[in-house]
């Protein structure tokens, strides 16, 4: 039940958000027309989601604080649950971009948003507003606080390790030309640490740390030193769900190996596949046909990846616990912290 109300509390805030952006665009002098459709834009795409990034930042500060969402006054929990808001705008910033590099067709069971009649490749300038909003809502009400360039950097810095994430994954594996040859487990790491944990796991807690009061570069790096690492396994144990995973229990159908992704999977496989299962592989892979799927979904059954991916889940995770056991708590940061994402992600289904 807290779980329920600590959203709808969360989802509460967004109208307001929305309001305010609104109003700077009118103080500009917009017309009523280009109003309504950022307006449009603002809620189709941003609001959407689970909304976990949103969220943990306010439970990170939430515990950062000994407090919960409850005991928080109303100003600092605005003030908390618009910094989640940022982290939503940036994720929809990227999404809405990502679907068009894609292709993609639809999102969150909804069309995506430059599927939508009448937006097409205006959704271009409108991704640009979903992040250039996050800056004018940051100035709003935080600039008057001393850790508010933190703020500027942390964003600015997390927005472009996503983007060279997002770079190295467009080239590797483009949709339309499968090269096998190009992908690697290197190659993986760096795109899902880039592309993912930098801003799912890194940036709702560091942006809680600096509202805190916390901002010394030895508690910065427990946290990363942790989250970046719990991001790639969050982002592995994705791939193998996607592969391995129940359609009822994750909530949808896999299509990484139809659509060429650079998964852990296919990389894993690669690595220790045969010359002739990996000319299987090879002629098999990327290819939007779900024969050609079987045969991959075969082979990776044969080479037992499904127990590599076991194996690697159980062997990062004792390397985390094993991480926040040793975290200084001594300045103000909480190993609890910590836990409570890994707790989030150990043996999930969907």
């Amino acid at each position: 039940m807290d779980k329920q109300l600590a959203r709808d509390k969360f989802l509460g805030v967004f109208p307001e958000l929305v309001e305010e952006s609104l109003q700077i665009c009118k103080d500009y002098g917009m017309p009523e027309d280009a109003i309504s459709w950022f307006k449009k834009n603002l809620e189709y795409n941003t609001p959407g989601g689970k909304l976990n990034r949103g969220l943990s930042v306010v439970d990170t500060y939430a515990v950062l604080n000994n407090k919960t969402f409850k005991d928080l006054t109303k100003e600092e929990y605005k003030k908390v649950a618009l910094l989640g808001w940022c982290i939503e705008l940036l994720q929809a910033y990227f999404l809405v971009a990502d679907d068009m590099m894609d292709q993609s067709i639809t999102r969150r069971g909804q069309p995506c948003w430059y599927k939508v009649p009448g937006v097409n490749e205006i959704a271009i300038n409108d991704s640009f507003m979903l992040e250039g909003v996050i800056y004018i809502l940051l100035k709003k009400y935080f600039r008057n606080d001393k850790f508010y360039v933190d703020l500027l950097d942390l964003f600015h810095e997390v927005t472009f390790q996503t983007e060279l994430g997002q770079l190295l994954d467009l080239i590797t594996a483009p949709e339309d030309h499968v090269d096998l040859s190009k992908f690697s487990l290197e190659k993986h790491s760096f795109i899902v640490i880039f592309k993912t944990a930098y801003y799912s796991f890194y940036l709702p807690v560091a942006l809680s740390m600096f509202m805190s009061g916390i901002n010394d570069e030895k508690d910065l790096k427990q946290a990363r030193d942790v989250l970046i690492p719990l991001g790639e396994y969050f982002q592995i144990q994705d791939d193998y769900l996607d592969c391995f995973g129940k359609p009822e229990d994750i909530g949808k159908i896999g299509t990484d190996i139809q659509d060429n992704k650079c998964s852990w999977v296919i990389n894993t496989a690669l690595k220790i596949a045969t010359p002739e299962q990996r000319k299987l592989l090879d002629e098999n892979y990327g290819i939007k046909d779900s024969s050609n799927e079987k045969i991959c979904k075969d082979l990776f059954t044969e080479l037992k990846i499904d127990q590599l991916y076991f194996e690697y889940e159980e062997k990062i995770v004792n390397e985390l616990k094993e991480k926040i056991s040793k975290i200084d708590e001594s300045r103000g940061f909480k190993g609890e912290v910590l836990t409570a994402f890994l707790n989030k992600i150990y043996k999930r289904s969907k």
